[in-house]
């Protein structure tokens, strides 16, 4: 293994990015966020992934955002850049790219829309690798990417072959992120990567947790990680996440209604007096009734005080 996999654990968030009213890219505001995101002791960030919107993103906007990356975070955290095209030579191109402006590693999306067979899908990860000198994430999403997925022993015949160094597990289940752990330890940095089963995820063998809801739950998600690798006390865990879960339903439960799950996080973070931002359209944002109800339900949970939250648990 040629890389030091020890820098890839605990909480990656998926890092918005963000735009402005006319669907431009908001640098100063973008900034900001991630700033906020390092001082709540997050562990990592993801640039440019889903929830940075990449699929909206024109390829000179993503490198806009691995220069802006670089020059906020100056070494504090492992930065991951989302780099994955559908096009493998459009991948390497990104890659290189990201390689230039300070990438610790680069995710790479399953190759989207087109369905690619499964041996076309193997042989873009191994052109990526041939191409660029840094750990590769495979970002295992099948749903959202329309391809086929990656099971677990085909996830460990990479890592045999050096091609795949890290992997970003977007499943509702934890078997894989388990399955992995038995096959590989940690030869393989393994995240989960949605929002449905963090704590389980992180007790059977996850090294990390990289999502977008991280943009609006850092603190409470580092004492969850803390809790279940560092304090091993599953106990503790579980109740960590019973108070995460309030956030997470708000987009699994659909309780504001059929909205995307970013919109909700920026107007969380401008109740809290912080820069939400907007997303490009077709997210649009919430409306004031929807917003209205998110107020309603962060307050009957105590996230209207982030502070607050995990106040009573004990510290382990």
């Amino acid at each position: 293994m040629p890389y030091a996999l020890d820098r890839f654990r605990g909480i990656f968030p998926a890092a918005l990015t963000m735009f402005d009213r006319e669907n431009a890219l908001d640098e100063d505001a973008t900034a900001a966020h991630w700033e906020w995101l390092i001082g709540q002791r997050v562990d990592g960030l993801v640039i440019a992934g889903t929830s940075g919107e990449f699929i909206a993103l024109e390829n000179h906007e993503r490198v806009r955002l691995f220069r802006l990356a670089q020059e906020v975070t100056r070494g504090r955290v492992p930065l991951i850049y989302g780099a994955g095209h559908y096009s493998t030579r459009l991948s390497i191109e990104l890659c290189e790219q990201a390689a230039r402006y300070g990438a610790d590693g680069l995710i790479i999306i399953l190759p989207y829309y087109q369905k690619p067979s499964k041996p076309a899908v193997i042989e873009h990860f191994r052109r990526i690798r041939r191409a660029v000198d840094l750990p590769l994430m495979l970002y295992n999403n099948p749903a959202n990417s329309a391809c086929v997925d990656l099971n677990p022993r085909e996830v460990a015949a990479l890592v045999e072959e050096d091609v795949v160094h890290m992997v970003k597990s977007t499943y509702e289940t934890v078997v894989p992120v388990h399955d992995l752990h038995f096959l590989l330890g940690d030869r393989l940095a393994i995240f989960y990567g949605s929002f449905q089963a963090a704590f389980e995820a992180l007790c059977a063998g996850g090294h990390g947790w990289i999502s977008g809801v991280l943009n609006v739950v850092p603190q409470a998600a580092r004492a969850l990680y803390q809790a279940c690798h560092e304090q091993h006390d599953a106990r503790r865990g579980l109740a960590i996440w019973k108070r995460i879960l309030p956030i997470v339903h708000l987009w699994t439960w659909q309780q504001i209604g059929p909205v995307s799950d970013l919109a909700t996080y920026r107007s969380i973070l401008n109740f809290w007096g912080l820069r939400g931002g907007y997303s490009r359209d077709p997210f649009f944002p919430l409306t004031p009734d929807q917003e209205g109800t998110l107020r309603g339900l962060l307050e009957q949970s105590g996230w209207m005080d982030p502070g607050s939250v995990l106040a009573d648990i004990d510290p382990g």
